[in-house]
């Protein structure tokens, strides 16, 4: 059960909310909103197997993931846009959230997969805590951006066995353009440094190679961005070792809202793409996700209808 100083905290990040780097202050339990866009109440716009992870994460079943609404960088290319700003998504209580944990694990999830979930952290966190007493036994999966506060992810330690950042940016300059969070690397670097202190070493997967506990850093390959990419690979693998999964992903799509952006308005080339990919080789990383084809596409987003809520 969650210990009473963590109870304690969650009434006061949501009464005066510092739960990301943002630190906007906003009172939620009032209704009002920071930066995401959001109050006290919990919004999604999905919950159902998803079968687009990494391999350890979907298996053959699928990941039974919960798409949240708002979000706290909005990328300008973001693919799930429509959710990040908040058009999409219904109320959900805390006492639903739990219903709907379990229910994935009835329909044969192998785990339960929270998207973009920072600013819902206090709600996520009791919501957890009572599936876990009610019989949830799945891993749990953060799925993040990475712009987070190590006091707010405290509150998961125990709750959560698997950390699925993104590492986007190393370039203060790119972060700024592109998600108005010139300090993005300062603050993600931090927060995948206390991810990694609750959940690793080691990786520890199951006998069918699904991850149970450990750490998976997404990074996603931007158009015109190799120089970029090569230094997070040379940070995370200096850093971590073969202690963490990085996946480098191709998957980048060109969506309308960036048509006025023209480096970022065509995808990476298969040049780009095995440049990092061969950076990635000469560096020794050798516990590592590639993506093959042509994996860039729409098909990557799923429906926001409302499914599983």
């Amino acid at each position: 059960m969650i210990a009473e100083n963590k109870k304690e905290a969650v009434t006061n990040f949501l009464k005066d909310c510092t739960l990301c780097p943002r630190r906007c202050h906003a009172d939620r339990l009032s209704g009002q909103t920071g930066y995401c866009g959001q109050t006290a109440e919990i919004t999604a716009a999905r919950a159902a197997l998803h079968f687009w992870e990494e391999p350890c994460l979907s298996g053959y079943r699928g990941s039974g993931t919960v798409f949240f609404s708002g979000c706290n960088l909005r990328c300008v290319f973001c693919q799930n846009h429509d959710i990040a700003l908040g058009r999409a998504g219904q109320s959900v209580s805390v006492p639903r959230l739990t219903e709907i944990f379990l229910e994935l694990q009835t329909k044969g999830a192998h785990n339960i997969n929270l998207v973009t979930p920072t600013h819902f952290i206090p709600q996520i966190a009791l919501a957890l805590d009572a599936a876990r007493q009610q019989g949830l036994l799945l891993p749990v999966v953060y799925n993040t951006g990475s712009y987070e506060e190590p006091d707010a992810l405290r509150l998961l330690e125990g709750l959560v066995d698997i950390y699925l950042p993104d590492l986007k940016y190393f370039s203060p300059e790119l972060s700024k353009r592109f998600s108005q969070a010139p300090d993005y690397f300062e603050k993600a670097a931090a927060a995948l440094a206390e991810m990694y202190r609750q959940v690793g070493p080691p990786l520890f997967t199951d006998e069918n190679g699904l991850l149970q506990r450990g750490m998976i850093v997404r990074h996603l390959v931007l158009p015109g961005q190799t120089r970029d990419s090569k230094k997070i690979l040379r940070y995370l693998y200096e850093t971590y070792g073969d202690n963490i999964y990085i996946s480098i992903m191709n998957q980048y799509t060109p969506l309308p809202q960036v048509a006025h952006i023209p480096e970022l308005n065509r995808r990476v080339t298969s040049e780009e793409y095995d440049r990092v990919l061969h950076f990635a080789r000469r560096l020794g990383i050798s516990n590592g996700f590639r993506q093959e084809g042509s994996a860039a596409a729409e098909s990557f987003i799923p429906a926001f209808d409302g499914e599983g809520l």
